[in-house]
């Protein structure tokens, strides 16, 4: 063991190769360094055995059952780490940079694999995760009424060299009562904090002057942005992206339409109060009977007046009307015009 090094966050970070998490399978569903293999040291069970050994039986019981434990696993985890050799030497994670990690470690080590270790482990990725919403960041945001295409045009834009954070697409959610229908499950806020601080570094690295973000409020369905990069994102310039109605409406049913009587029904439900009775009866009667037009128009209303509300807050915006155009056609407008 003497000769794996452990790191700071900035040298691991610098090198190459797989980055591998030995925490629990729990451990590691509620955050972890984006991109990471998770190979457990312990099941949830047996961490807790351990853990549970250490408080009452003292350090050197918790470690002859770690070894225990770990000795029936040997075979079976140097395997797994021989199928990563072809992708660079391994960059090992605990949570604290302890024995669990140094025991992946000195596996990693013996068979050549010449790791390195995460010094202080996730809790320091954590620390390096925190400190990037409190940097400065060349924000623009992009705003615009419900079904403007202001994610499409985002992805457009993206698709074309420009620095774009996709604060939707990371949460896997779209920002209403109707934004998680059809799409994954969302990660925890730890995690999407991860992933918010990977894509602001990855701009950072690339010298973008400007980084483009939806204007969107600090709830992203189960997932908040942290507050830090909300405040910044409050000062920030806005584009707000305008189209017509009917375009608008077009819209949403390309998106929702395909969602499913009740799954609306009951994003329509938990609305209900915002929307008034009247509206939420229309927009429940339309979407029985699949009128997915008529149920869209019944709640834009709705979500135009909360938009322009939010909207007002904003210190500086310019607008661009892009109706009739799709969201390639739009970027390549924005480019043409030197809006981004």
């Amino acid at each position: 063991m003497a000769d794996v090094r452990s790191e700071p966050i900035d040298v691991l970070r610098a090198k190459d190769g797989v980055i591998i998490d030995v925490r629990s399978s729990s451990e590691y569903a509620r955050g972890h360094w984006p991109g990471a293999v998770n190979l457990p040291l312990f099941s949830d069970q047996e961490r807790a055995d351990v853990g549970t050994t250490y408080k009452k039986c003292g350090r050197r019981d918790a470690i002859h059952l770690g070894l225990s434990l770990t000795g029936q696993k040997l075979t079976t985890l140097a395997d797994q780490l021989e199928a990563l050799r072809n992708q660079g030497p391994p960059r090992i994670y605990c949570w604290r940079g302890g024995m669990r990690s140094a025991s992946m470690a000195w596996l990693a080590d013996l068979l050549d694999l010449n790791p390195s270790l995460l010094s202080g482990g996730y809790k320091s990725y954590r620390h390096w995760v925190r400190e990037q919403f409190s940097k400065a960041w060349p924000l623009r945001l992009m705003g615009g009424r419900t079904g403007t295409g202001k994610t499409d045009l985002l992805l457009g834009l993206r698709g074309r060299g420009v620095a774009v954070v996709d604060l939707e697409g990371l949460a896997n959610h779209r920002g209403s009562s109707f934004g998680g229908l059809g799409l994954p499950p969302q990660p925890t806020t730890e995690h999407y904090e991860n992933l918010l601080a990977e894509e602001l570094d990855h701009w950072r690295l690339n010298g973008a002057e400007a980084i483009w973000l939806e204007a969107e409020s600090i709830q992203v369905g189960c997932c908040r942005i942290p507050a830090e990069l909300f405040h910044q994102m409050q000062q920030a310039p806005v584009l707000e992206i305008q189209r017509g109605p009917r375009e608008r409406v077009k819209q949403l049913v390309g998106v929702y339409g395909q969602q499913g009587q009740q799954a609306l029904a009951d994003a329509t439900a938990r609305i209900s109060r915002r929307l008034g009775p009247q509206r939420t009866a229309q927009a429940l009667k339309a979407i029985a009977e699949e009128d997915w037009t008529t149920a869209c128009e019944a709640m834009l209303d709705y979500y135009d007046r909360c938009y322009d509300r939010e909207l007002k807050r904003s210190p500086e915006r310019t607008s661009l009307d892009i109706s009739g155009l799709d969201a390639d056609q739009a970027a390549e407008r924005m480019l043409e015009l030197n809006l981004a």
